[in-house]
This record gives structure tokens, sequence and C-alpha cells, in this order.
């Protein structure tokens, strides 16, 4: 998993979008999760919103989806922004921004969500995780 993780980080990274001199070019980028809104348990059938808050960089970085990957009860979660390559790009300290998404509730058991935090000094992925069991 971690692979794969890191294999869809890099390509997100460098992927880029540009067809000719007049058309918007951006980049994608992957940012590491502050913190997360998530109830303490769920209920089958039901669907919660999940709000992730991450630190936006500057005021070139626009939220474009979710990295996230289904792994049995494991949900690995990450928020996409696009990177619009501007010359008037203001950098930004400390504005925290949410994106949320909805979550159906489709086993009993528990869910383990892993929210990514960004890697550690050796390049392995750090991860906020959290355990949300299901209840009848």
């Amino acid at each position: 998993m971690k692979r794969l993780f890191l294999f869809y980080f890099a390509l997100i990274l460098f992927a880029s979008c540009s067809s000719d001199d007049d058309a918007i070019s951006f980049t994608a980028d992957v940012l590491p999760v502050e913190s997360v809104d998530i109830p303490d348990e769920f209920t089958l059938g039901e669907t919660y919103p999940i709000t992730v808050s991450y630190f936006r960089p500057s005021t070139c970085y626009q939220f474009r989806d979710f990295y996230y990957l289904k792994e049995n009860n494991e949900r690995t979660v990450a928020p996409i922004n696009y990177v619009f390559d501007r010359s008037n790009c203001e950098t930004l300290e400390n504005v925290l921004v949410e994106a949320t998404f909805n979550f159906i509730v489709t086993s009993n058991g528990s869910y383990i969500f892993k929210f990514w935090q960004g890697n550690d000094d050796d390049g392995d992925p750090q991860f906020l995780t959290i355990e949300v069991p299901v209840v009848e």
C-alpha cells in the first residue's frame, strides 16, 4: 500500500496540463492533513460528512478532490489541489482551509481512516489514523 500511495503521490505531483501558450497551466499537489472532523461512531447504512483541514500554501492553490484509497475496512485520504502557474501568486501563512466528503457506511465492524500528514525525514508517509466503530 505504501508503494501505491507513493506512486500516486508522485503521479499527482508531476501531472500538468498545457496544450498551447494560451492554455491555463497547472499541476496537482497532494497536501498534508492538519486535522479531521469525523464522528466517534457510525451507524450502518447512514451517510456522514467528514471534514479535512489543511494549510493552503498560496493563492494559486485550489481544492480539486480527495485522494481516496479503499482497502477492505481501511481508507487512506488526502486533499488534492490544483496549483495554477501564475505570476501573481501570494504566499499564505497559516491559512487553514476545509474540504468535506460524504462517507457511506456499508459494512459492520470498524473503519480505519488514515489521513496523510506528509513524509518523515526518511521519506516514509505519516498518517493520522482514526478508527471509527460501526454500531447498530
